[in-house]
């Protein structure tokens, strides 16, 4: 849930009652330097003065610093350190003490652009072909290496009859001979020779793919050149593209792609013709595309309404006795945990409701053998906060066992059960490591967190001993817990990889392996609230989508494809084998078929096979879909939905 959201409204609000709080005497807060003024890289330390009624003048150790921005991260002392050009607000913030008011006092940071100190080409063939074009990068760095996108670099050739470089810094090789490209930037200058050679391709064929296809199937195509002795040539550039035959009268042409690895696809139907070259030779291939096909519903099984307050996350699994149960959590409430006998989806019947020092218990995880649960708490009344661990063994009967709230005081978002272990973050910075082998006395093992500056964390979801945590800006971030691929083990993790993405929205992960291509996946979810976050009377309108990561090689991650329905925003989600199951928020539960390779974007290649908008007039807030959670189990579909409850429904398929 909007865990940032939440934290900036309470920073806000403090930081407005602090400034309004009258003194009881003339005393005031004075920050050295007074105007920061620093370059992106560099960092300065601040100093605070006190000054009492009598106009003394007095150093402040106990003055809190913090920032308003990660552009510019300041530590609780003082320290600001500058990521980002602009001007940035710093706080710093001294208690009360006895009969003297708190004060807050603003600064304003001033960051610019370090110098550039060289120009430098990052990319730069040493040999191309004549009649081929091939990318340049020469960049504006500082003097400690940080690269300057915002400064054009000039190009310049010592002999365009033998190559040029266009606007977009690309070679244009002409006639076999040598040339002297020159990049200048700001004063500074660096030079590369290029040798031009004959071309010595006399073909390109073009081999793969196939005549037909569905929307949303992923082609590999691949081009060869060769010399006129029929010897292929490996080294010679070779681009694709991919052009539209129109088929229909009035409707526009049709979408599809093509990457530089001749993987193709289609988002809707018609023909298309998959185009290489090389200089000045080509090669073509058309094919049809129809629809994919995918016809489905859902159907309502059965409900379990929760019109009280709104709810969070669930968990369904099978108990000692035999039966199927369910937990929910609940958001914004009186910290209960509400226990569903789900044995008969028709009929879901409350069995047993737990209750916790907590206004939220946002997450709800169970043991594999069905008889440990545990919860997450926030907004408890002591500050203590931390996990609850439940004895679930009879879950109409459910007690508590113990609390764990070590390190975990600042609120527990997310936790994740695995292999007697508890992963449970912590305030949003970290998460800690928990053995639970002895239940009723918890251990801390160890705790895993980033060192990036300004640093946050949402989720963790461990599978096959990987621990997949979603850490917004920093993206997901893979860590060995015990699968041994880093030698890592929960007392040991070790990092495997990582992959962000520019919108910093990373909210969620789940990750998958596909038998048909081999490929393993990582399935990151977004989570955006642009136009607010409404928790009384009005429907939010979120944003966000799903990115599909492929992470065969973890160290060289790359996002394929994405699934993303129009305004509307994605929170969590479920992959069972070839099915990826969605809490879409507002637009309802959506289920997507992700069969074969992937590429593109989902929702629009027909991928969807049905989906349901959870509204219910008697919700928390009446008529208004928000679809929290997703978990397939047992031939139905569970789901909670923040403003109605917990669902279950059935997927139909027409063959």
């Amino acid at each position: 849930m909007p865990y940032r959201l939440l934290c900036s409204a309470v920073i806000a609000a403090v930081a407005s009652v602090l400034l309004v709080a009258p003194h009881a005497a003339a005393q005031s807060l004075e920050i050295e330097p007074a105007s920061p003024a620093l370059q992106v890289g560099q960092s300065q330390q601040l100093e605070a003065f006190y000054v009492n009624a009598d106009g003394e003048r007095m150093r402040d150790t106990t003055v809190v610093f913090y920032a308003r921005s990660d552009a510019a991260p300041t530590s609780r002392v003082g320290e600001v350190t500058a990521e980002a050009p602009g001007t940035h607000e710093i706080i710093a913030l001294r208690p009360a003490t006895g009969s003297q008011d708190r004060i807050v006092q603003r600064v304003s940071v001033t960051v610019a652009q370090a110098p550039v100190g060289e120009v430098a080409f990052a990319e730069a063939p040493a040999q191309v072909y004549a009649g081929t074009q091939v990318p340049l990068v020469a960049e504006a760095r500082t003097a400690d290496g940080q690269v300057r996108d915002d400064v054009a670099v000039q190009m310049e050739s010592s002999n365009p009859e033998v190559a040029t470089v266009d606007r977009l810094h690309r070679i244009d090789a002409q006639a076999p001979g040598r040339v002297t490209l020159t990049a200048r930037a700001e004063g500074h200058e660096a030079t590369t020779t290029v040798e031009v050679l004959q071309n010595p391709v006399a073909s390109l064929t073009l081999s793969g793919g196939a005549d037909s296809a569905r929307t949303g199937d992923v082609l590999d195509f691949a081009a060869t050149a060769r010399t006129e002795a029929g010897t292929a040539v490996g080294d010679v550039p070779i681009r694709y593209a991919v052009r539209t035959d129109h088929t229909e009268e009035i409707a526009p042409g049709a979408t599809a792609e093509i990457g530089a690895d001749g993987r193709f696809v289609a988002e809707d139907t018609g023909q298309y013709t998959v185009v290489a070259t090389s200089g000045g030779h080509t090669a073509t291939h058309t094919v049809s595309v129809t629809p994919r096909g995918l016809e489905g519903a859902i159907e309502v099984v059965g409900r379990g309404r929760v019109s009280n307050v709104h709810t969070s996350d669930l968990w369904v699994w099978e108990a000692p006795d035999g039966r199927d149960y369910a937990i929910t959590g609940t958001w914004g409430g009186d910290g209960e945990a509400y226990f569903w006998d789900v044995t008969e989806p028709s009929n879901i019947t409350p069995v047993d409701t737990v209750t916790v020092d907590a206004r939220t218990v946002n997450d709800v995880k169970v043991s594999d053998d069905g008889r440990t649960c545990v919860i997450s708490r926030e907004g408890a009344s002591d500050r203590k906060n931390g996990v609850v661990i439940l004895d679930c063994s009879d879950p109409t009967d459910v007690s508590i066992v113990t609390e764990y709230t070590n390190r975990l005081t600042g609120g527990v978002h997310n936790l994740f059960i695995y292999e007697d272990h508890v992963y449970a973050l912590s305030n949003g910075r970290r998460y800690e490591i928990i053995n639970i082998e002895d239940r009723a006395n918890p251990t801390r093992v160890t705790d895993f967190e980033l060192e990036t500056p300004g640093h946050s964390i949402h989720d963790v979801w461990v599978d096959d001993g990987i621990a997949y945590s979603s850490n917004w800006d920093d993206g997901v971030v893979m860590v060995d817990v015990g699968n041994g691929v880093k030698g890592g083990s929960p007392s040991n993790p070790v990092e495997i990889g990582r992959y962000a993405y520019p919108s910093g929205w990373n909210h969620a992960a789940f990750p998958y392996d596909d038998a048909e291509t081999g490929k393993n996946w990582v399935v990151a979810g977004d989570e955006a609230f642009p136009n607010g976050l409404n928790t009384e009377n009005e429907p939010t309108i979120p944003a966000g989508w799903l990115h599909f990561v492929d992470v065969t090689d973890p160290d060289n991650p790359s996002e394929e494809a994405r699934y993303r329905v129009p305004e509307a925003g994605s929170h969590n989600f479920w992959v069972d084998g070839d099915t990826l199951y969605v809490a879409y928020y507002n637009a309802g539960l959506r289920v997507v078929d992700l069969s074969g390779d992937l590429k593109g974007n989902l929702y629009e290649q027909g991928r969807e096979i049905a989906h349901f908008k959870s509204h219910d007039p008697e919700g928390r807030i009446p008529n208004a879909a928000m679809a929290w959670g997703p978990q397939p189990y047992k031939g139905h579909v569970f789901f909670s939905d923040w403003n109605s409850g917990f669902w279950a429904v059935e997927l139909t398929r027409e063959e």
